[in-house]
C-alpha cells in the first residue's frame, strides 16, 4: 500500500533554514514546510527524525495500559493510589507529546516553536507527577511529616510552572543565540529534577542507619537514577553524532538515545515506585501526612492549567507577531531551491 504513495523526499542540511538544523546531523531532514499528511506519511521512512517519533510513541500505549491496569486492580476510590495514576497519566503524556512535536515540527518555523512548547509542558507535567509520587511513597522516613515535607509538592508544582515558561521562553525569544536558549531549556528542566530528586537523594546516597528507608526498591531507585543522570548527559552533548558529523543521521544520534534511556529510565522509575508503594503502605498510612485531592490530582490540574496558559501566551506571540517573518523564510527558501536548480 505504502508503494503506491508518494512519501515526501529528505534533504540535507544546507536545503532547510537555520532554525530546522540539529547539531552533527548532515542529512535525512524532512521538508520544512510539509503539510500535516506529509508529516504524517514521513513516519513510514527513515528520516532524522523517524525513530526520534517511535521510541516515544509506542512507549505511550504502554504506560496507557499499565494506567489502565492500574484503574482496573487498584481500589482507586482509595486515595493512597492517586499519586500512582497522576504519575502514570503523566508517563502517558509526555512521551505522547514529544512524537506528536517530532511529527509535526516541520510544518513551519511557527508551527515547530508550538509544537515543542506542548512537549515542554508535558515534561514539566511529567516532573510534578514524579513529586508528588515521591512525597507519598518514597520520601525517608525521617523526613516524613517535616516542614520540608509539608512544603514539597507546593514548591514542586511552582516549580514545573515556571520550568514550562523558561522553557517556551528560551524556544520564542531567544532566537539569535541557539546556545543560550539550549542553555536556558537545560536550566529548566535540570533545576525541577534535582530538587524533586532531593528525599530520593537522601535516601540512598547520603542517608545511613535508622529511618533511611533500605527495601527492594533501592537497588531499582538506582538504576533509573543513572539512567536519568545518562539521559541529561547526551541531551546537553550532542554525542556521538559531534564526534562525526553526519554519521549518525539516521541511528543513532543522541536524541534517538535520549529518547531510549528515557523511557527505560521511566520503566525503572515506576516499578521503584510501585515497589515502596506496596512495601511501605502500612507505615506511610499510620504515619505520613494524609493523601488529598488537593496534593494529589489538585496539584496536577494546576500545573496542567497554567502550562496551557503559559504556551497559549507564546503561541499567540508566535501567530500574531511572526506571520510575516515565516512567509519571508518561505519565500527565500523557495528562491534558494529554485537559484539550487
Amino acid at each position: 500500500m505504502l508503494s503506491l504513495i508518494k512519501l515526501p523526499r529528505v534533504l540535507t542540511i544546507n536545503q532547510v533554514p537555520k532554525v530546522f538544523h540539529e547539531d552533527g546531523i548532515i542529512s535525512g531532514y524532512r521538508y520544512p514546510y510539509s503539510s500535516a499528511q506529509d508529516c504524517v506519511l514521513s513516519l513510514f521512512q527513515l528520516t532524522n527524525e523517524t525513530l526520534n517519533i517511535w521510541t516515544h510513541f509506542l512507549p505511550t500505549w504502554f504506560f496507557l495500559w499499565k494506567l489502565l491496569m492500574v484503574l482496573v486492580e487498584e481500589d482507586w476510590r482509595d486515595s493512597f493510589c492517586w499519586p500512582l495514576l497522576v504519575f502514570l497519566v503523566s508517563c502517558c503524556l509526555y512521551p505522547l507529546a514529544s512524537s506528536c512535536a517530532h511529527t509535526f515540527s516541520t510544518m513551519s518555523e511557527r508551527a515547530r516553536h508550538i509544537c515543542f512548547f506542548f512537549d515542554y509542558g508535558a515534561l514539566s507535567f511529567y516532573s510534578l507527577g514524579s513529586a508528588i509520587t515521591y512525597s507519598s511513597y518514597v520520601f525517608p522516613e525521617k523526613w516524613v511529616n517535616s516542614t520540608y515535607h509539608e512544603y514539597y509538592i507546593p514548591a514542586a508544582t511552582l516549580n514545573s510552572i515556571i520550568s514550562t515558561g523558561l522553557a517556551c521562553y528560551s524556544r520564542s525569544s531567544v532566537k539569535s543565540a541557539a546556545k543560550l536558549g539550549k542553555g536556558l531549556r537545560i536550566v529548566a528542566f535540570t533545576f525541577p529534577y534535582l530538587f524533586d530528586n532531593i528525599p530520593l537523594f537522601y535516601r540512598i546516597f547520603v542517608c545511613t542507619g535508622e529511618g533511611c528507608t533500605v527495601n527492594e526498591a533501592t537497588a531499582v531507585h538506582y538504576q533509573h537514577t543513572s539512567l536519568a543522570l545518562l539521559t541529561g548527559f547526551l541531551f546537553a552533548m550532542h554525542l556521538p553524532e559531534r564526534l562525526a558529523p553526519g554519521s549518525f543521521d539516521y541511528i543513532g544520534h543522541s536524541h534517538q538515545l535520549f529518547h531510549v534511556f528515557a523511557i527505560i529510565g521511566t520503566y525503572f522509575q515506576m516499578t521503584a515506585i510501585e515497589l515502596d508503594m506496596t512495601l511501605r503502605k502500612r507505615w506511610l498510612k499510620a504515619h505520613s501526612q494524609p493523601i488529598t485531592f488537593t496534593n494529589t490530582a489538585g496539584a496536577a490540574l494546576l500545573c496542567v492549567a497554567s502550562g496551557l496558559c503559559i504556551i497559549y501566551i507564546f503561541s499567540r506571540e508566535l501567530v500574531s507577531g511572526r506571520t510575516k517573518k515565516d512567509n519571508d523564510l518561505k519565500r527565500s527558501h523557495f528562491s534558494a531551491a529554485s537559484d539550487s536548480r
